[in-house]
């Protein structure tokens, strides 16, 4: 009997679930066709089928929408955050997590929608703290790396592993928006990026 009596609230828990999804899979969509001004509720709404009705019943307005996109976000970064955690050979996994995050970001919806979302985040602070507290995380991953590496003597000993943390991400983010920009593939960039980190951070 008990578990008749939780059954349905788990299948409503999966159905509302996966209609917030589609939602926001829908004000992603949006958001990469149209931009982020250009969209508006009843946008989303029709891309993802429902009523506007519907809509509000899950997400108050636009803002609340790219909130819920921001922890999203987060989940996209784990797979990046447990391949640097643990690692016991740091030059390596500098060198996997380099091509993993660009191939990630070189994908055109990829760039679109980070640039779309970032120019809004930075008009809002709550937003933009999201964001940036999904960047830090991932800074202080590959830091992490970057000590082991110095400990072990894979690495410079007089690098700032923070600073540089930040400037490899910055790098990588930069190489694969141009490459989405003059339309090449992120794999052309790749070789010149990572023999540049080599002479940069290697001992």
């Amino acid at each position: 009997m008990t578990k008749d009596l939780a059954d349905p609230g788990t299948k409503r828990d999966k159905a509302v679930a996966q209609r917030r999804r589609t939602i926001l899979d829908a004000a992603m969509l949006c958001f990469i066709e149209n931009g982020y001004h250009q969209t508006g509720v009843r946008d989303i709404a029709k891309r993802a089928g429902v009523s506007l009705g519907n809509l509000y019943n899950h997400f108050p307005g636009k803002h609340d929408v790219l909130a819920e996109i921001a922890a999203l976000e987060r989940a996209e970064l784990t797979p990046f955050l447990d391949l640097l955690a643990g690692s016991d050979a740091p030059a390596k996994t500098i060198d996997d997590f380099v091509a993993a995050y660009a191939a990630y970001l070189g994908k055109p919806e990829n760039v679109i929608l980070t640039i779309e979302l970032t120019s809004e985040a930075i008009r809002k602070p709550d937003i933009g703290e999201l964001f940036v507290a999904n960047r830090r995380d991932l800074t202080a991953a590959l830091a992490s790396v970057l000590r082991q590496g110095m400990s072990n003597g894979d690495f410079r000993t007089s690098l700032d592993p923070d600073a540089s943390a930040q400037m490899i991400i910055e790098l990588v983010e930069a190489a694969a928006f141009r490459a989405v920009l003059s339309k090449t593939t992120v794999a052309s960039k790749l070789a010149g990026l990572t023999d540049f980190l080599h002479a940069a951070i290697r001992s």
